[in-house]
């Protein structure tokens, strides 16, 4: 009767190591179609700045009762021009941040800002019934904005900015119009490139109309 041969332990040992190779042949692999900047995307994503602006208990009704859920709003930012918001609906109050500030991580949109500290020009924005004015403002000045625009400013990274919401109180309806505006706001820059003029033109010309009213005071 033929006895079953046992592998010997130097096949062994070529077999883990020909699974180890191919293993490390497969990671390089999936390595390769990753983006380069991916190891500081962990880093950069550590610094974001989340706020809390809204949180609202809803109830569902169904056969056996009702069954109550919660619906966030969440507000991040980089403290450097970059925020996004994000809603988010679970059971628990942690899920629901949780996923609300996982979208607004993915909607994250730059606003170009004067001196990294105040607009560089007024801006109305609306959204519904929700109507919103900001104002550029001197340094010093402070971050004059109540409730849900605040902390737009705050995570945003701006230090000195006059807001104003008039209409609707509904924090989501004010968040939605303060994006409308920021997304409508343009830099020296950019509209210097689209003019076909150098930033120092648009700059003095600016600087001109903001002194012809304290000049016009004086006379």
């Amino acid at each position: 009767m033929a006895q079953a041969q046992t592998p010997s332990r130097g096949g062994r040992g070529r077999d883990r190591g020909e699974r180890g190779e191919r293993g490390d042949r497969d990671r390089e692999r999936s390595g390769r179609g990753q983006p380069r900047g991916e190891a500081g995307g962990h880093h950069e994503e550590s610094e974001l700045i989340d706020k809390l602006v809204h949180i609202n208990r809803v109830a569902k009704v169904v056969k056996g009762g009702r069954r109550f859920s919660f619906a966030a709003l969440v507000v991040v930012g980089d403290g450097r021009g970059r925020v996004g918001y994000g809603t988010g609906k679970a059971r628990e109050v942690p899920e629901a941040i949780r996923k609300a500030t996982e979208q607004a991580k993915r909607s994250m949109i730059r606003v170009q800002l004067r001196d990294s500290r105040t607009l560089h020009h007024d801006m109305n924005g609306h959204y519904g019934a929700g109507r919103v004015v900001m104002r550029a403002a001197p340094s010093g000045t402070g971050i004059i904005a109540g409730g849900p625009m605040r902390a737009v400013f705050e995570t945003m990274g701006m230090k000195d900015v006059v807001a104003k919401s008039i209409g609707t109180q509904n924090a989501h309806n004010m968040i939605k119009a303060t994006f409308n505006a920021l997304q409508n706001s343009s830099s020296p820059r950019s509209v210097a490139q689209r003019r076909g003029k150098k930033t120092g033109e648009i700059v003095s010309r600016r600087t001109e109309l903001a002194g012809a009213p304290a000049a016009a005071a004086k006379e």
